[in-house]
């Protein structure tokens, strides 16, 4: 029997997660995939928002604007990237100028901070030399960021697994049936008893709470597409420039990422299919004929990749995270789309005090916030590696060489809390295979290494679990 039972290791149950090992409680998460971060958290603009968009008064802007307040904290206790760069909204009308006005207003009636500023092109240009002859005016919005969003589920999931919580994964939830005191989940793998369920199930969370609520749901699957280019053209800006959204639509956003490469997209599209993560011609081709209101000139060459991720939209349109009326401690924390990946952080803490409320539980002495990141090789100077191979050769033997990564690297990301058991596991541990070949180097030695750590055959090595093999047998 656990106390709590967290739906989802996204970067909302992970979160949660974290916050709830801050006290003597057995805590479980469940994941229908094969690692943390394999939905919607992989697979998104990396954005810490300022807070200027939501509408005053909802649970979005609220939890937006005490999510962004706390990653400078977390990114020194749980080593993560993250940089505040700086976010800027263009206007391309000069009629539409008051209309920067009016969302400098909103984010200040949030609680953005006072130091947002309307800049006319000339001051704009100062910051952005590469800005498009569209521009005629930009808001700044200086606590805004970027983050690596996989990386920084990966360190809340690890933090808190260290602390106590367990982590299931390849775990489905195909019913759920409510008891007196507790609920079983009944799984793909077995029954699992909690006292407490926290449902962060993402584009599938409304699939859960119908189950067990007479209150009905419905989440729909927000498709957005985006292109990735090289970081040989990752400076063209430097901070994340949105577009103020006009007659024909929200346009797309321009950003650096934090590990150098730009970004564009995403597109809009609502689908029926939550399991359609295709890339489209046309929605790619969205993306160029929108991005150039932006900037003056499009890397199309340098693109390296195209992706697609899905949001869970709710059709009332604001984050719902409440226990359900009609079903005492199921707690629905479900249509957490844009801004979510900032507000994971305070939503964790949001669902941190239900809990306590509730369970009033002893916290935990031995709770230890700190989490070190996997050495990276490609940020060390010379001396740095050298004293690192010393430790350890492997970390002298390169295998991605877009992105530097060695050896080490990737038996680190295999061997340490809730480890890598896939290639794409490896991949969003350190990034081997996401440079510009695109892993065509160093797929085999990746494989190799994964097979001797997991003590398999190289054939049951898989891209992202299941049956995503990536080498077949021809006997």
């Amino acid at each position: 029997m656990f106390d709590i039972i967290i739906i989802g290791a996204g970067v909302t149950g992970c979160a949660i997660a974290r916050e709830l090992s801050k006290y003597n409680l057995k805590t479980c998460v469940l994941e229908k995939e094969a690692d943390v971060a394999a939905g919607t958290s992989k697979a998104n603009s990396g954005i810490v928002h300022a807070g200027e968009d939501p509408m005053p008064g909802t649970l979005k802007a609220k939890m937006n604007i005490r999510g962004n307040e706390m990653f400078d904290k977390l990114k020194e206790e749980l080593d993560f990237p993250f940089k505040r760069n700086e976010s800027l909204v263009l206007c391309f009308n000069e009629e539409d100028i008051c209309k920067l006005e009016d969302l400098k207003q909103r984010g200040l009636e949030n609680g953005v901070p006072d130091t947002m500023r309307i800049l006319n092109r000339d001051e704009a240009l100062k910051l952005e030399p590469n800005l498009s002859d569209n521009v005629v005016a930009v808001l700044t919005l200086p606590t805004g960021g970027i983050v690596c969003p996989y990386e920084f589920t990966i360190a809340l999931a690890e933090n808190a697994n260290i602390n106590g919580v367990e982590f299931k994964f390849d775990t489905k939830v195909l019913e759920i049936e409510k008891k007196e005191d507790s609920y079983v989940l009944q799984t793909n793998k077995g029954n699992i008893e909690g006292k407490i369920v926290i449902n962060a199930a993402g584009l599938f969370g409304d699939k859960l709470n119908n189950m067990v609520s007479d209150k009905k749901y419905r989440i729909v699957a927000r498709k957005g597409e985006y292109l990735l280019f090289d970081k040989s053209v990752g400076s063209m800006v430097n901070r994340t420039l949105f577009q103020l959204p006009t007659k024909m639509g929200k346009g797309v956003l321009v950003t650096p990422t934090v590990d150098g490469n730009l970004l564009m997209g995403p597109t809009s599209v609502d689908l029926d299919d939550k399991d359609n993560l295709e890339t489209t011609a046309e929605g790619l081709g969205m993306i160029f004929e929108k991005a150039p209101l932006t900037i003056k000139e499009i890397p199309s060459r340098q693109v390296i990749t195209s992706f697609a991720g899905l949001r869970a939209h709710e059709v009332s349109g604001d984050f719902i995270i409440e226990e359900v009326e009609d079903c005492k401690n199921f707690i629905n924390v479900i249509g957490i789309e844009s801004p979510g990946l900032t507000s994971a952080p305070a939503i964790g803490e949001y669902i941190r005090e239900i809990i306590v409320d509730k369970l009033k539980p002893e916290k935990n002495k031995e709770f230890n916030p700190i989490r070190k990141s996997i050495p990276k090789f490609r940020e060390m100077n010379n001396d740095e590696r050298k004293e690192l191979i010393k430790r350890d050769p492997a970390y002298g033997r390169i295998v991605c060489r877009c992105e530097t990564v060695t050896e080490g690297e990737i038996r680190d990301s295999i061997r340490r809390p809730l480890g890598a058991r896939n290639l794409d596991g490896v991949k969003r541990r350190t990034r081997a295979g996401m440079g510009r070949c695109q892993s065509g180097f160093c797929l085999n030695k990746t494989v190799d290494i994964l097979a001797e750590e997991l003590k398999t055959m190289r054939k049951g090595v898989t891209k992202f679990g299941n049956k995503s093999t990536v080498l077949v047998d021809n006997e």
